[in-house]
């Protein structure tokens, strides 16, 4: 664990604890290069912090804001989001500070009281509502609600004076935050952590960006990953294609499998090999040996897929059937699909997949399917290549 500090503005304090040896954020999501619990310090006539973090970073953080504070204490607690990661200190910050106050919505107190009841009684509880304001000085927040993005009780902080956004989980990334590389990888890592954390919300996303195409924002400040500032379109615009549901890359295809013995695996290869010769731009996964998150972020970013799957025990292989039910979870829809499956005796893959398909919204699926047996040969690549020309052309 590491401290970066980032200065938005004079009076703005960006304080990240980087979590380097965090094996699964939320453990589901493998996070390589690590992520980061972000609060903010404003200081003016009142002193706010925007936040705390996860119990992982507590005496690191604590220790971090009390050598910002040089013996002063904060006036208010603002808490934008109850989940864990971001709360988990704010029984311990309101004990050290009994003067302090804790700002939030009533939906805020009450999941605070779950996790730590009595800790934050009714005289230090600032409730507001959706537009209220809070006065720190030269500085005014105004408190704007984005219900399930992606719990019921967020919200985003709006700071007039300066133009920023206090954007909670929206923006946010994995990865940690440093001097110099914090942008490398943004689109990739912003894309697997929205559409695996966020992605089921993305009418709930879109009634944010409306709200937020009201305001003039200067920087966004997100609980993970960094802040974001210059020019904002291309994040704005990124935000508003996942949460429609629209590919990145509308005629990319991810050829994707579940193979048991590898006979599978290499009559998508074929395949994918197939639609390169015809012009495509393809990427190929094999669902056994990667994780989940990073093929769904991959089939949200395509506007075509390729899935090839074994018949196991007369229905889907593991991988492919988890894939599957990811996708409907976050609201997956609107891509073709071409299917490939395999089974010696009793194929089924192909009619499994059609049902799971056909239940999300506005899936087109490819006449032809093509059903190995065994092993690919002749006669299969001769259906791939059929396969080949109608999913290029739609």
């Amino acid at each position: 664990m590491n401290v970066h500090k980032t200065k938005i503005t004079d009076s703005v304090l960006g304080i990240s604890l980087n979590d380097t040896t965090l094996d699964l954020f939320e453990s589901q999501y493998p996070v390589p290069g690590g992520v980061s619990y972000n609060c903010y310090l404003i200081r003016d006539e009142k002193t706010a912090v925007m936040d705390t973090v996860d119990a992982r970073a507590t005496d690191l953080w604590m220790e971090t804001l009390e050598a910002e504070l040089a013996g002063t204490a904060p006036d208010y607690l603002v808490v934008s989001h109850v989940e864990p990661d971001h709360s988990a200190n704010v029984a311990r910050l309101a004990a050290k500070y009994p003067e302090m106050k804790v700002v939030g919505n009533a939906k805020t107190f009450a999941f605070l009281a779950n996790f730590f009841p009595g800790a934050i009684p009714a005289d230090r509880q600032v409730v507001v509502k959706d537009g209220d304001q809070l006065n720190l000085g030269a500085h005014t927040l105004t408190f704007v609600f984005a219900p399930m993005v992606h719990w019921p009780e967020v919200m985003v902080s709006y700071e007039s004076s300066e133009k920023l956004l206090f954007s909670a989980d929206g923006f946010g990334r994995f990865g940690v935050v440093a001097d110099g590389d914090s942008f490398a990888n943004w689109v990739e890592d912003s894309r697997r952590y929205f559409l695996n954390i966020v992605g089921k919300y993305g009418a709930q996303v879109q009634a944010l960006l409306k709200k937020a195409a009201g305001l003039e924002i200067a920087q966004i400040c997100p609980l993970h990953g960094p802040v974001l500032n210059g020019d904002l379109a291309p994040y704005l615009s990124l935000y508003d294609t996942w949460s429609k549901y629209l590919p990145e890359a509308a005629d990319e295809i991810l050829v994707a499998s579940a193979s048991i013995h590898g006979n599978t695996r290499a009559a998508a290869h074929t395949m994918a090999e197939k639609l390169r010769a015809a012009g495509a731009k393809v990427t190929e996964m094999d669902l056994t040996r990667t994780d989940v998150s990073y093929a769904v972020a991959e089939a949200f970013r395509c506007g075509k897929m390729v899935l090839a799957c074994a018949t196991y025990d007369a229905a889907l292989f593991p991988a492919m059937e988890a894939f599957l039910a990811h996708l409907k979870s976050k609201n997956f829809q609107n891509r073709t699909v071409g299917l490939m499956e395999n089974g010696m005796w009793a194929p089924m893959a192909a009619k499994l997949m059609t049902a799971s398909l056909t239940a999300m919204k506005g899936m087109t699926l490819c006449e032809q399917v093509v059903t190995v047996r065994g092993a690919a040969h002749a006669a299969e690549e001769a259906q791939m290549d059929t396969l080949v020309s109608e999913i290029v052309a739609k």
